[in-house]
């Protein structure tokens, strides 16, 4: 090559020079990348997928979830997939009762949550003898979250009307929609974006974190929080929620369409006597038409043996 070189003249020389360390460098971007790309391999990403969760995470900061201004969410996928599955809680008989909502799978799961609840019972729901204690006009505002504690902002229609047993009522509502998730243990509340210590004229006091513990006479002495009223059942049903009754025990009764018991489980919390226990339990039933039917929980009487605390589910069965 320097003979080639050496024998041409020195400006055809510097021309023949530069031709090869061009194509020095073409060879050389060709084999290891330029501009973000691997041989054949494409264009190398900076941005790594994150992980959608359908918990509201607690940190050392707070999380703060702002309602839009026309109370709305915004998703694009709504496949299966890209649901999660939450529970809402109305009153029925004066006591709290679970409901269950699908939504979009969101990191803000509480606010989606929030919104379900405030969106109030489905027609089935209403007619199953559910309703919501919360003034109709109450819109959400905002939740934030942190160590522990869910401060939930509503509009002020929250405070307005109702006696005692409604404040009460409507308060255990949001205290037990939020209080669902494993991040939340206790509920603070604001109106309007300022912070209360007490609700409504009948002057409820909610001066420290409200827990499900505040609420104990708005639970039912049994309450079963899965499945929820309307779902759609197949066996063995996994059935789960709280209970406070005497001695820890009590039945578990599944119904068909015509009344007839298909299955029959006597269930033992983690404590009772005063004291409310959690309960998870797996039923089998034997089915032998679709259709409607119900689960039905009950105590039995310490003095006659008589059926107490009884609540019934409407479900279908599968």
């Amino acid at each position: 090559m320097n003979i080639f070189l050496n024998r041409l003249s020195k400006p055809a020389r510097l021309m023949a020079m530069s031709v090869l360390i061009v194509a020095a460098f073409a060879v050389l971007a060709a084999g290891c990348g330029t501009n973000g790309e691997v041989g054949d391999g494409g264009t190398v990403s900076t941005t790594q997928p994150s992980e959608t969760t359908t918990t509201t995470t607690a940190s050392p900061s707070s999380t703060t979830t702002t309602a839009p201004p026309d109370d709305t969410t915004t998703t694009s996928t709504t496949s299966a997939e890209e649901t999660t599955t939450v529970k809402v809680y109305f009153s029925r008989d004066e006591k709290i009762s679970a409901a269950s909502r699908t939504i979009p799978r969101t990191q803000e799961v509480g606010a989606a949550a929030m919104r379900a609840l405030l969106a109030g019972p489905t027609d089935a729901e209403t007619e199953a003898g559910m309703f919501s204690s919360i003034p109709e006009g109450t819109t959400f505002l905002g939740l934030a979250i942190n160590d522990g504690v869910a401060t939930v902002d509503l509009s002020k229609e929250y405070s307005s009307g109702g006696g005692s047993l409604s404040m009460m009522m409507r308060l255990a509502e949001v205290v037990f929609t939020l209080t669902q998730f494993p991040t939340v243990d206790g509920v603070e509340f604001k109106l309007d974006g300022e912070p209360i210590d007490v609700l409504g004229g009948e002057g409820i006091i909610i001066d420290h974190p409200m827990t499900r513990a505040d609420y104990e006479d708005m639970s039912p002495a049994i309450l079963v929080e899965s499945p929820a009223l309307g779902d759609t059942v197949t066996s063995p049903v996994r059935v789960t929620g709280t209970a406070n009754v005497f001695e820890a025990v009590f039945s578990i009764n599944i119904v068909d369409w015509d009344g007839l018991i298909i299955a029959d489980e006597v269930v033992t919390a983690t404590s009772g006597t005063g004291t409310r226990g959690t309960f998870d339990v797996t039923v089998p039933f034997e089915l032998t038409k679709a259709g409607p039917g119900a689960i039905i929980v009950f105590a039995e009487s310490p003095k006659d043996g008589s059926q107490i605390n009884v609540v019934e589910i409407p479900v279908e069965l599968e």
